[in-house]
C-alpha cells in the first residue's frame, strides 16, 4: 500500500509509488482527504489536498481512484450551494455542523431526491453523442436535458424506462452500442474539470449580453459568449457590479463562484439571491443560479480548484442550449492560491512570486468562454465576468495585466468615482470593448439604424471633455471659450444622467436598450440646439439657464421603462424653448 512520505501544508509526496497518474484524483489519508495528483516522476509523486492536512501523519494511506478529478452532473444543480470541489454545503452542515469537518464524504447530488422524468426516445432510435433521452424541471424556470456523454460513440436504443419519477442513479434508457456491448443511461454522468467540453461548432459572437447598465451596454458591451474583466481596488464595487450583472443580464442561469472571498461577502450573496424576485420570471433568482462559495478561510488548494468546478457546471447547461454567465469573484484570489501552491511546490518564481505558468492558466480559464452549436444541435453560450483585485488599484501588476491579454472587455473601476458615489463606477476612459464592431449589425437591426454613430458621439463628448479637463484643472473654466463651455455642460449631462445608476430606483436599476438610446439622442439634441444656439449669438449662461441639463439628468427617474414615447415630448418642449431663447437674436448681437 502506498503510504505518505512527507507533508508540506496541502502538498503530500509520496515516495517510489507506480500507482497513479496525473490529475489522478486520490484519497490521502485515514480520513479520506479529495485529492489530485499534480506531479508524478521516478522518485516521488506529488498530490494536492483539497481539504485541511491537520492532524496528517507521514506512514498514512494513499488510494488511488484511477479516474480524473471530476464532477458530478446532473439534476440538483441549479439552486444547489457547493464547495470549490462540488460538495454540497448544506448536506455538509448537516453532517458536520457549521464548521466543515474534514473527510466528511457526501454526493455532489441528492441520491434519494425524485424528479418527474419524460423519456424523448423510443426503442429503435440511434442516440449520438450529446443527444437528449430524458427531460424533467428541475427547478420551475429551468428544464433538465439528460444527455449522451459528449465522449459516447453511441448507439441503438434498446429499451426505455417509462415516464415518471426518478432519482439520479436510476436506469431510464439502455443502448446497444456498435461493438454489441450494453450501456445504462440514468440521469447523471462525470466530466473531468479541468477538460473542456467538446462541441460541434464554435459560432461568431454578434449578439450583446444585454445587461441593463447604460456605461456597460453603450460604452463598453460585452457579447453572449464574450469574456469580461472587473479590475478595481478595495471598495470600488467589483462585487456589487457582478451581483447587478447577475440580477439583471438576460443569461439563462447563473454561475456565482466565491473564489476566495470574504465570507460575509457570500453570505450576502445567499441572502440578496433567495429573496430577489427574478425579473424574468417572477420567481426567485435562485431558481436559475448555482453557487459555489470558496470563501478565504477553506483550503486553498480547493480555491485553484473551484474555478474548474464552476466552468464545468457552466459548459454542461450550455450543451443543453441554455446561455450560462459566469461571474468569478475575484481571480486574483485563485491566483494568490496559484502562488502559495507553487511555493510549497519550491517551483522558480516569476513575477512578484507567482508561478511562470499563471499566463497559460489565465488563458486556459477565459478560453472556455463562447458562443456554440452544441453536439446536441442546438446553440448555447458561456461568458465568463472575472473580478480583478489589484493590491493599491495597482493595473500594472501581474494578474490584471494577464487577463487583460486574454479577455476582449475590460471595465476598469475607478476609486475616485466609487468614493464619489458614481455607481457602476467604471471608467469610460481606461475601459474598453472589443466587441463594439462585433455587436454592431445587432443593435443596428434590433434597436435603432443610427444606434452606433450615437453611441460614437456620445464617446467622442466625453473625450473630449476628458482632454478639456486638464486645462481647466490648469487655469479654471472661465477661460474656455463658449463652445467648449457647452460641451462640458453636455458632458456632465452624459456623467451623471446617462452614466450613473441607482441600483435601489425601480426605472433605474435596469434599463431596457431602447430607452438607452433614447436617452443618449435626447443628449445630443441637446449639444446639438445648444451649438445652434451660441452660433446666433446666445452665451452659453442663457443656455444652461433653461434648465434642460437638470431635466436631461433627471430623466432617468422621469420616464418610465415603458413609456419611451415621452421622448419625444421632450424634445419637442426643448426645440420650442431653444427657439424662444434665440427667436429675433441676430448672428452676431
Amino acid at each position: 500500500m502506498d503510504k505518505i512520505y512527507s507533508i508540506n501544508g496541502p502538498v503530500v509526496k509520496v515516495k517510489n509509488s507506480r500507482s497513479f497518474s496525473m490529475t489522478e484524483m486520490v484519497y490521502v489519508g485515514k480520513k479520506r482527504l479529495i485529492s489530485e495528483v499534480i506531479g508524478v516522476n521516478s522518485d516521488l509523486t506529488t498530490i494536492q489536498v483539497y481539504e485541511g492536512t491537520t492532524g496528517l501523519m507521514p506512514g498514512e494511506p494513499v488510494v488511488g481512484t484511477g479516474a480524473a478529478m471530476s464532477a458530478l452532473l446532473g439534476p440538483g444543480i441549479i439552486t444547489n450551494i457547493f464547495d470549490g470541489i462540488e460538495r454540497p454545503l448544506r448536506s455538509l452542515a448537516e453532517l458536520t455542523g457549521a464548521f466543515i469537518g474534514d473527510g466528511a464524504e457526501v454526493s455532489p447530488l441528492d441520491t434519494e431526491r425524485k424528479f418527474n422524468v419524460t423519456v424523448t426516445v423510443k426503442p429503435g432510435d440511434r442516440l449520438s453523442a450529446g443527444q437528449v433521452y430524458a427531460t424533467c424541471p428541475e427547478t420551475p424556470v429551468i428544464t433538465h436535458k439528460c444527455m449522451l456523454q459528449p465522449l459516447s460513440k453511441g448507439g441503438e436504443v434498446i429499451w426505455t424506462a417509462p415516464d415518471g419519477e426518478y432519482t439520479i442513479n436510476d436506469t431510464v434508457v439502455k443502448i446497444r452500442t456498435d461493438r454489441g456491448t450494453e450501456e445504462e443511461l440514468t440521469l447523471c454522468q462525470k466530466w473531468p474539470i479541468r477538460t473542456p467540453r467538446p462541441s460541434a461548432e464554435r459560432l461568431p459572437i454578434d449578439r450583446p449580453l444585454i445587461t441593463g447598465q447604460r456605461v456597460i451596454d453603450t460604452i463598453a458591451p460585452i457579447a453572449k459568449g464574450g469574456t469580461a474583466a472587473i479590475p478595481g481596488g478595495f471598495g470600488t464595487g467589483k462585487t456589487m457590479t457582478q451581483h447587478q450583472l447577475a440580477k439583471w443580464c438576460d443569461a439563462d442561469i447563473i454561475v456565482y463562484i466565491g473564489c476566495g472571498e470574504r465570507g460575509n461577502e457570500m453570505t450576502q450573496v445567499l441572502e440578496e439571491f433567495s429573496e430577489l424576485t427574478d425579473p424574468r420570471t417572477g420567481r426567485p433568482l435562485t431558481d436559475r443560479t448555482v453557487l459555489i462559495a470558496n470563501t478565504s478561510n477553506m483550503p486553498v488548494s480547493a480555491r485553484e480548484a473551484s474555478i474548474y468546478t464552476g466552468i464545468t457546471l457552466a459548459e454542461y447547461y450550455r450543451d443543453m442550449g441554455y446561455h450560462i454567465a459566469i461571474m468569478a469573484d475575484s481571480t486574483s484570489r485563485w491566483a494568490e492560491a496559484l502562488r502559495e501552491l507553487s511555493g510549497r511546490l519550491e517551483e522558480m518564481p516569476a513575477e512578484e512570486g507567482f508561478p511562470a505558468y499563471l499566463p497559460s492558466r489565465i488563458s486556459e480559464f477565459y478560453e472556455r468562454a463562447g458562443y456554440v452549436k452544441t453536439l446536441g444541435g442546438s446553440e448555447g453560450s458561456v461568458s465568463i465576468i472575472g473580478a480583478v483585485s489589484p493590491q493599491g488599484s495597482d493595473f500594472s501588476e501581474p494578474v490584471t495585466q494577464n487577463t487583460k491579454r486574454f479577455v476582449r472587455c475590460f471595465w476598469a473601476l475607478d476609486k475616485s468615482l466609487a468614493y464619489a458615489r458614481h455607481y457602476p463606477a467604471i471608467n469610460w476612459t481606461s475601459s474598453y470593448s472589443e466587441y463594439t464592431d462585433d455587436l454592431a449589425e445587432y443593435y443596428r437591426k434590433n434597436v435603432a439604424p443610427d444606434f452606433m454613430e450615437v453611441r460614437q458621439e456620445i464617446s467622442n463628448i466625453l473625450n473630449k471633455e476628458s482632454s478639456l479637463m486638464e486645462i481647466v484643472k490648469l487655469m479654471g473654466a472661465d477661460v474656455l471659450p463658449d463652445d467648449q463651455k457647452l460641451l462640458i455642460e453636455t458632458a456632465k449631462a452624459v456623467r451623471v444622467g446617462f452614466l450613473q445608476q441607482n441600483a435601489y430606483h425601480k426605472d433605474d436599476t435596469y434599463v431596457p436598450l431602447e430607452k438607452q438610446y433614447r436617452m443618449m439622442k435626447l443628449i445630443i439634441r441637446f449639444y446639438e440646439l445648444g451649438r445652434e444656439a451660441l452660433e446666433k449669438g446666445v452665451t452659453v449662461s442663457r443656455v444652461i439657464s433653461t434648465g434642460w441639463t437638470e431635466k436631461i439628468i433627471k430623466v432617468k427617474y422621469d420616464i418610465p421603462n415603458d413609456k419611451p414615447e415621452m421622448f419625444d415630448e421632450y424634445i419637442q418642449s426643448m426645440e420650442s424653448d431653444f427657439a424662444e431663447l434665440t427667436g429675433g437674436v441676430s448672428v452676431g448681437a
